[in-house]
């Protein structure tokens, strides 16, 4: 049985989202603090933000020792930043949530603990604020993934809960938003068991969605189809352990 306490490091995603980064990170901290977990961090990545986030995420560190942050000099993608992020943590379970607010950090609670070998893959019930081009590619990079790769999640970008010493196992590849795909995958064929888990999208409090521009929307095709040849690789390597 694992322990009834374990350590938590949430990471916080931010691009141009100063109206709702502090209010995110009080949250987060709230939750932490309501698990009574043995050890907890906050970090902020900041994705070469140009609204004045950067300053208020200063200000935000500075109210607390258990809050740190990085900052890219430029904008980079959200691949870049989870990235950042999942290679800077240091506690047994990582989460990474978006600074806009549109995850509900309370539905972390029920998972204070993580069994071993286990991954929580939350999804959303309904998303009502995508436009229906947006919904398209969501569904097209869900059917690329299965079809190509093996990897069946009903929300593969969506919140994760990983152990952080097996994600850095994994030895990461891709570079944009698909090294959710690439986690996913890989912690599958390692023999990992994954708990899908209904989620709500709350709406957007303030700012402007990043996530279906057209440079994010080749990048995302070109590395679907980079997985391919990146999973065949984690597979044989596998076999041959």
């Amino acid at each position: 049985m694992p322990s009834q306490k374990q350590s938590w490091s949430i990471l916080i995603f931010c691009f141009n989202e100063v109206e709702t980064v502090a209010k995110v990170t009080n949250q987060v901290l709230g939750v932490l603090e309501q698990m009574a977990a043995d050890s907890y961090e906050v970090l902020l990545v900041d994705d070469g933000s140009t609204d004045g986030s950067q300053p208020e995420i200063e200000r935000i560190a500075r109210t607390s020792e258990r809050i740190s942050y990085r900052f890219h000099p430029e904008n980079l993608g959200i691949g870049h930043a989870l990235r950042t992020g999942y290679f800077n943590v240091k506690y047994e379970n990582v989460c990474a949530v978006p600074a806009d607010g549109q995850f509900d950090v309370q539905e972390l609670l029920p998972f204070s603990v993580v069994e071993p070998n286990t991954f929580i893959s939350f999804y959303r019930k309904e998303n009502t604020t995508y436009t229906p081009a947006r919904n398209a590619l969501s569904y097209f990079n869900r059917m690329l993934n299965k079809w190509l790769n093996g990897v069946d999640l009903k929300d593969v970008n969506w919140v994760k809960i990983y152990k952080t010493d097996v994600l850095s196992t994994l030895n990461l590849e891709i570079e944009s938003s698909l090294v959710e795909s690439e986690i996913c995958a890989k912690l599958i064929i390692s023999g990992n068991r994954v708990l899908e888990v209904p989620s709500k999208y709350l709406p957007r409090e303030a700012g402007v969605s990043k996530g279906a521009s057209m440079k994010i929307v080749r990048q995302a095709m070109t590395d679907t189809l980079l997985l391919g040849s990146v999973l065949r690789r984690f597979r044989k390597s596998i076999l041959n352990e």
